[in-house]
């Protein structure tokens, strides 16, 4: 194709009343090699936006135009962040933290109202960390602790892992309840952990006054004194109802108890739910709470982000979805580990 080089400064169009008509094509179109100030319309990586080829800082790259006026759309992104949670003792343990800005009313952990929706830049990174579920206790033992789960992080956004069960020693002495995103239960005299607060992401655990554990705290209600575990909260930011982060029951005197999303029996607690934040079931071997998950839900006019610097490496597992003219990104960690890793938009 010929070229016709304008010699001057400045292309009048003035009498034209239509539009000047710029080159436009997917990503793989892009010319091989580009000149500084070349400017076209992407097709694909987020269809209908302009951008040029520009040096920045010494590194040439294609970079969308910023926009502005009502034709503008940030990129504001929904979140659900949920924290591992607590491994299962005597007590019920904790759910993770349960943070959302998805949704209206005081649906948010605690029962408190939603967050503020985030408004991001693109071609910035952002960190996000999936906490995994805390280890429960292995027999009992003097100074045995179950394990508290792992904060989940997006951005500015940090949900506290899920608080340990009190547990029991070899000679009868226990632990208390260990504070988390909601607090892990405890037996007789000993305290129940404390829900965090600034921000409040869930309840605390409760106390058992006889030979049993409390139940723990969940995202929706506290931990019950006759071993059941605080009720969770139900999401639909993915598009379909789901329930998160409910405290692990604790040990019970006969039968079992429930948590919301575990349960523990008289021997082995069960584990909780993976990528639930829930918090894991109690007995003579508690069960491993349920590791976290992040969530984000933004325009489908936006690109998948890329992600890069996962640690450790293959652990992060990531889900792409559309719900109507959204996007909705699913990020769970694979093993028993906590995995971190950068998005960029």
């Amino acid at each position: 194709m010929a070229l016709t080089k304008v010699s001057t400064g400045v292309v009048d169009m003035s009498e034209n009343t239509g539009g000047l008509v710029i080159a436009k094509g997917t990503d793989i179109q892009r010319p091989a090699s580009p000149s500084i100030g070349m400017i076209r319309e992407s097709t694909e990586t987020i269809p209908g936006k302009v951008e040029v080829y520009t040096d920045n800082s010494g590194s040439p790259a294609w970079q969308f135009l910023a926009e502005a006026g009502s034709s503008f759309i940030p990129l504001t992104v929904d979140y659900l962040v949920i924290a591992g949670g607590g491994g299962g003792g005597v007590g019920g343990p904790g759910a993770g933290g349960y943070r959302t800005s998805f949704g209206t009313g005081n649906i948010n952990g605690g029962l408190t109202p939603v967050e503020n929706t985030l408004t991001l830049l693109e071609s910035t990174a952002y960190t996000i960390v999936v906490g995994t579920g805390g280890a429960g206790i292995v027999g009992n033992g003097t100074g045995f602790q179950s394990a508290s789960g792992s904060d989940s992080v997006f951005s500015s956004i940090t949900s506290t892992g899920g608080g340990g069960a009190g547990t029991a020693g070899a000679s009868g002495g226990f632990n208390a309840g260990v504070a988390g995103g909601s607090g892990g239960g405890s037996h007789n005299s000993f305290p129940a952990g404390a829900a965090v607060t600034n921000p409040v992401q869930g309840f605390a655990g409760a106390v058992q006054g006889g030979c049993c554990g409390g139940g723990g705290g969940g995202a929706g209600g506290p931990g019950n004194a006759n071993t059941n575990g605080g009720v969770g909260l139900n999401s639909s930011i993915t598009g379909t109802q789901t329930s998160y982060a409910g405290g692990g029951g604790g040990y019970p005197s006969g039968g079992a108890s429930f948590g919301g999303g575990a349960s523990g029996g008289n021997g082995t607690g069960s584990n909780a739910t993976p990528n639930t934040g829930a918090g894991g079931g109690s007995g003579i071997n508690g069960g491993r709470g349920g590791s976290g998950v992040v969530i984000l839900r933004f325009p489908i006019s936006f690109a998948t982000p890329t992600v890069s610097n996962i640690n450790p490496a293959g652990g992060l597992t990531i889900n792409n979805a559309t719900v109507g003219t959204y996007r909705v990104m699913t990020y769970t960690c694979t093993t028993n580990a906590t995995v971190s890793a950068t998005l960029t938009f």
